[in-house]
């Protein structure tokens, strides 16, 4: 009889499946193919039933790393089981939630790449850490610098985080990917693994005209690696609402993309309360529940929970 994990993570191996799971203790399955079958079925429907996205644009300081943390707390709010995995070196969402030193980590998603990309058995629950409001965070940090290099030179180097998130992906209803600011390897990896991305956007000239770009990059993707890659939408950030610049580069985004992708209702105002939760190592909500920018969020989790019954 092979020894499993309780129903999350799952592998073939010769006639029976290996399911496993953080923090849930052995349990023994027995090798009937009736079971075995079932079980399979069950697994698959886990995997279909989480969505992943990444949070991606090759700009800095538009609030990628604000949007994925208080996304991923928002959905957590509405009872989902919610994973971020942060995906830049410069290890911003382990920061802002409240890991202060990020390279004395024991074991990070450089760590877990890296043991894919040596065969090794990465254990699911391997390095993710529990926190406020049980969102759980696979960490980052200046090590995934160096795995970005060796990943030049490894075979299938776009699927490495994607057969990560297939062994985790029952565990979760949402799976978080925030990315670095550039459109490179690791970027490249989220695309690939991601069923959608989600695009924050400042107001502002630059960082509108660099959407080009990274759609561009989206449909490459599409093309050779992800047919099955979406775009979520395009969320307004840092908005100066009572500003008539910024709102004639929102209403050029709307009727640029009108109809190709959506634009979210929702614009997350500028404010220094979100810098504040971030210094502070936890979500708006936690920091400052009623203000604007929390329920700029709380408004922005509904649009994205919406739109999957669309």
């Amino acid at each position: 009889m092979p020894y499993m994990y309780n129903s999350t993570q799952f592998r073939k191996n010769q006639n029976y499946l290996v399911v496993g799971g953080a923090g849930t203790g052995w349990t023994t399955y027995p090798e009937d193919m009736t079971e075995i079958n079932k079980l399979r079925k069950e697994v698959e429907m886990a995997m279909k039933k989480c969505k992943v996205i990444a949070v991606a644009n090759q700009k800095g300081g538009v609030g990628k790393t604000t949007t994925a943390l208080n996304l991923g707390a928002g959905l957590r709010a509405e009872g989902k089981k919610v994973l971020l995995i942060d995906l830049d070196p410069q290890a911003s969402l382990t920061i802002s939630m409240g890991n202060k030193r990020p390279d004395e980590l024991p074991y990070t998603i450089a760590n877990a790449m890296k043991d894919l990309i040596e065969d090794k058995e990465v254990s699911p629950g391997m390095g993710i850490i529990a926190h406020e409001g049980d969102i759980h965070l696979l960490a980052s940090n200046i090590g995934l610098s160096e795995l970005e290099v060796e990943l030049v030179n490894v075979m299938s180097r776009e699927t490495v985080l994607k057969h990560y998130i297939e062994s985790v992906r029952p565990c979760y209803d949402y799976i978080i990917i925030d990315c670095g600011p550039s459109l490179g390897m690791l970027t490249l990896n989220a695309l690939t693994a991601a069923d959608g991305v989600l695009i924050p956007v400042q107001a502002q000239f630059l960082p509108a005209k660099g959407l080009d770009l990274l759609l561009r990059s989206v449909a490459k993707v599409r093309r050779r690696l992800n047919p099955e890659l979406k775009i979520e939408g395009v969320l307004m950030t840092m908005v100066h609402s009572n500003t008539r610049f910024a709102n004639e580069i929102i209403d050029i985004i709307r009727e640029s993309y009108a109809g190709h992708f959506l634009v979210y209702d929702t614009q997350i105002p500028v404010s220094i309360r979100a810098a504040e939760a971030s210094e502070r190592g936890v979500s708006i909500y936690a920091h400052d529940n009623k203000g604007k920018v929390a329920g700029a969020y709380r408004a922005f989790t509904q649009e994205v929970l919406n739109s999957e019954c669309v």
